[in-house]
């Protein structure tokens, strides 16, 4: 079974991440925040995503706990990975440009885009 999350349990997942573990209302209480959703919404996506084995639910107290199952970095790898695939053709190339063509990028975000492409380039040579 693919692990690549819906929106909505990337929403989900991201709140557990940073959170590194929350119950069903405290997620609730920040996705709530910023849009309309009901509690009983949020509780059916998260125990689809335990049936799923993206989250882990501990049952010892009252309020269940839920923590993400799956790393944070591997998600966004397999989601960046079909993206690419999907829309640019497999071309890091057009991936970049698109990026770079469509969102403001700061002076440290270049140059920090550059570092990784010196980084990159050098660990090519060396191969």
């Amino acid at each position: 079974m693919s692990k690549q999350p819906t929106t909505s349990e990337l929403e989900i997942l991201n709140i557990l991440w940073e959170k590194q573990s929350a119950t069903v209302r405290q997620v609730f209480e920040i996705i709530s925040a910023t849009k309309p959703i009901t509690y009983t919404t949020v509780l059916k996506l998260m125990q689809i995503m335990t049936e799923k084995d993206l989250v882990e639910r501990d049952e010892q107290s009252k309020a269940h706990l839920y923590r993400a199952k799956i790393a944070q970095s591997e998600t966004q790898k397999g989601m960046v990975s079909e993206l690419l695939e999907k829309v640019f053709r497999g071309s890091a190339m057009e991936l970049m440009q698109h990026i770079l063509e469509s969102k403001k990028t700061s002076p440290a975000e270049m140059k920090e885009i550059r570092r990784m492409i010196a980084k990159a380039e050098k660990e090519a040579k060396n191969e």
